[in-house]
């Protein structure tokens, strides 16, 4: 069952990857939208950038389609409505945990969609700030090796 929990405004969700234990995995995604007012859609969702974001541009639902390669996982539910959230005036991070409801260990799935379904005070827009998907990261097959989590070994973690 997927859990929810809110980060005081201004918490920063990738303090969550220098620790090593998560990775953002959403740039090996394909991102679309079901509508944007042009110059508000998935780069400003996808920026880094707090100031920017999506705004939609049509009749709801409105909706955020994160597709990853099938090929990427060995088994592929089939689509399942996991959480309806309602969230009244949201502010600063709101974390959405996916995980399955007998294992409780985080899905696989190759989609995720948002949908919203109703905006506040019957608006017509949505306005998203910044969409991050965040995956455990697996211990290596060789042995269990302590973190590297300083800055110093944070520049050096990937093989060019």
């Amino acid at each position: 069952m997927a859990t929810t929990s809110k980060t005081p405004p201004g918490a920063d969700p990738k303090q969550l990857e220098r620790t090593g234990t998560v990775r953002e995995i959403g740039s090996q995604a394909v991102w679309s939208l079901s509508s944007c007012k042009p110059g508000f859609g998935v780069d400003q969702l996808r920026d880094d950038n707090l100031e920017t974001y999506w705004q939609s541009d049509g009749s709801q639902p409105h909706l955020v389609n994160i597709q990853f390669s099938p090929t990427l996982f060995s088994m592929t539910p089939p689509l399942v409505p996991l959480q309806q959230l309602e969230m009244v005036e949201p502010s600063g991070w709101i974390h959405i945990s996916l995980l399955d409801q007998q294992s409780n260990k985080p899905i696989r799935t190759f989609m995720i969609q948002i949908a919203v379904l109703a905006n506040h005070q019957n608006g017509r827009d949505t306005h998203m700030r910044q969409i991050k998907v965040y995956t455990p990261v697996e211990e290596s097959s060789i042995g269990k090796f302590p973190r590297c989590t300083t800055t110093d070994f944070m520049m050096y973690r990937t093989i060019r």
